[in-house]
């Protein structure tokens, strides 16, 4: 599950885009995960060791800033090629022998 945030604008920090993460992984702050470093860490489902059963975790990362392309001029679509005349199989007059010979079946 992956929800895309901003900070309040009244908070004295710089903006970052931030998202949550939930995995099972057990992971502390400052750390990175899928690609994105830890800011916070909240427990969802404890883990139990005696069930040998993993814990679930919510992670708010930092989303690293992306590289926006500038968009220049539309590419017109290629011109259609010329449309190829249709084919028809050649007849033994047009092949140069003028026989075709038949092997005997089986």
């Amino acid at each position: 599950m992956v929800v895309m945030s901003s900070p309040d604008a009244a908070s004295p920090a710089p903006k970052r885009l931030t998202k949550t993460v939930r995995s099972r992984a057990d992971r502390e702050i400052g750390q990175i995960v899928e690609g994105c470093t830890i800011l916070e860490k909240r427990v969802i489902i404890p883990p139990n060791p005696r069930e040998r059963r993993m814990g679930v975790y919510d992670y708010l990362v930092e989303v690293p800033p992306q590289v926006v392309k500038p968009q220049g001029t539309k590419k017109r679509p290629p011109a259609p090629a010329p449309a190829q005349p249709s084919f028809t199989r050649a007849t033994p007059e047009e092949m140069r022998g003028g026989l075709i010979r038949r092997l005997p079946s089986r």
